[in-house]
């Protein structure tokens, strides 16, 4: 089984609880969503499955699953996603995504960057374990120059920049909703 499944099933982004962290941190930025956005939320990393890796080239496009679904329910733009939308609220959550398409992240991005905020360590890790993400992601943060002696500092770390992260760009009012793509 590929760990994109495993994550969905039992890992980081376990289809059972992942949205629930990230909905708390919409509620504690935004305020309570709307039922669409509710939908957005839920099936935002659904595109981890099959996926063999979480930040490889396969990995990073998981947000497209989820933006073709949002597409297809609320959008019915046949595939020619439009500012505002959606499928833009799901695509946008990742910040590789933003960038490489020049547009601004979402504001489902800082909900899911605050969402580690309500998945305690003594929780997060042991799923990260059983999925095999935690290797992926300390061999990456390795990679980055950062060295951590245990997994716990390793998710302290994390946690901290994604809760930092999560409140200075919602805070900054950089991306209520998915925004146009920056002009060159």
């Amino acid at each position: 089984m590929n760990v994109g499944t495993k994550s969905l099933l039992w890992g980081v982004h376990a289809f059972w609880f992942h949205p629930i962290a990230v909905l708390l941190a919409w509620i504690e930025l935004y305020g309570l969503p709307n039922w669409k956005e509710l939908v957005c939320i839920i099936i935002h990393d659904w595109g981890y499955f099959g996926s063999p890796n979480m930040d490889g080239n396969e990995g990073e496009m998981h947000p497209w699953f989820g933006a073709y679904i949002t597409d297809f329910l609320f959008d019915k733009s046949n595939g020619l996603m439009e500012n505002g939308s959606y499928s833009l609220l799901c695509l946008y959550h990742s910040r590789h995504l933003s960038r490489a398409m020049r547009a601004t992240p979402s504001k489902l991005c800082w909900a899911d960057k605050l969402s580690i905020k309500y998945d305690p360590w003594w929780f997060y890790i042991p799923r990260a374990i059983l999925s095999g993400e935690l290797q992926e992601y300390r061999a990456l943060h390795g990679s980055m120059g950062e060295n951590f002696k245990t997994h716990r500092d390793w998710y302290n770390w994390v946690a901290s920049r994604a809760i930092r992260m999560g409140k200075q760009q919602s805070s900054d009012g950089i991306s209520f909703h998915p925004q146009s793509p920056v002009e060159p």
